[in-house]
């Protein structure tokens, strides 16, 4: 798969105000090493820069074409290309953040206590992300690939597990000082339901598409969106709000 980051930043406002709650949540006061991992094209790293001016920030992503914006819009800061599976950097940092990103990877009673031996003493790990695997978007790309034409090829795709807040509660507490979790449900009016379509295509429908010649990628996405114009009724001036779930994590090493 590959990501776009053209497509991803057309609903940009919206998707980074998750990451403007997360950040402005650390209670971290003296940083002088931050990343983010999982960048993208550079608009939660900026978000990080800004909250903390005085430290030396990077950001890492597994895709080319997100830090190509991302170096255009942050040209004073670092960015790396980098799997955040493997990610072992030579020395700690005293924030890193993780924001719509760890989703995507496996194993996370792994990888979570990794990334906490990834910070300093007294740094933080701050991490959002997509709690909405129950959400009808969700469950209508599921039932669509199951049951077109297509079933073949994508009627067994699946998104990594999610997990609930009390699993990262205790895994955390283990390793941690200080473990803040909760969970918000965002609503994000956009203009239709073209545009709800438009917001997964850079992100859930991804591992759908993939596989899909382009005429089935039309077919797919025409069933689709016919879908989810049941599922989200449109207000009366044909803005549709689409609830969000997020769960969001602040664990202090």
């Amino acid at each position: 798969m590959t990501w776009s980051a053209k497509q991803y930043t057309m609903f940009e406002q919206q998707r980074t105000r998750p990451v403007r709650d997360l950040v402005a949540a650390i209670p971290n006061a003296d940083v002088r090493t931050a990343v983010d991992l999982g960048c993208g094209p550079g608009n939660s790293t900026q978000v990080l820069a800004e909250r903390f001016a005085d430290a030396k920030v990077t950001g890492l992503d597994s895709s080319d074409d997100m830090l190509v914006d991302a170096r255009k819009r942050l040209p004073a800061h670092n960015f790396e290309l980098a799997d955040i599976g493997n990610w072992n950097p030579a020395q700690p940092f005293d924030v890193i953040l993780a924001n719509a990103s760890l989703q995507w990877l496996p194993n996370h009673a792994t990888l979570y206590p990794h990334l906490v031996n990834q910070l300093t003493p007294g740094g933080t790990l701050a991490v959002q992300t997509p709690d909405n695997l129950d959400e009808p978007a969700h469950r209508l790309a599921r039932e669509v690939a199951a049951e077109g034409p297509w079933a073949a090829k994508i009627g067994a795709v699946k998104h990594n597990e999610r997990h609930t807040a009390s699993y990262y509660y205790e895994l955390l507490s283990k390793h941690c000082s200080t473990v803040d979790v909760w969970r918000t449900t965002y609503l994000h009016p956009l203009a239709d339901h073209g545009a709800v379509v438009e917001w997964f295509k850079a992100s859930a429908l991804r591992p759908f598409l993939a596989p899909l010649a382009d005429s089935e990628k039309a077919a797919f996405l025409q069933e689709y969106q016919a879908r989810i114009t049941q599922a989200y009724p449109a207000l009366a001036d044909g803005t549709v709000l689409l609830p969000f779930p997020r769960l969001f994590i602040i664990a202090t090493r």
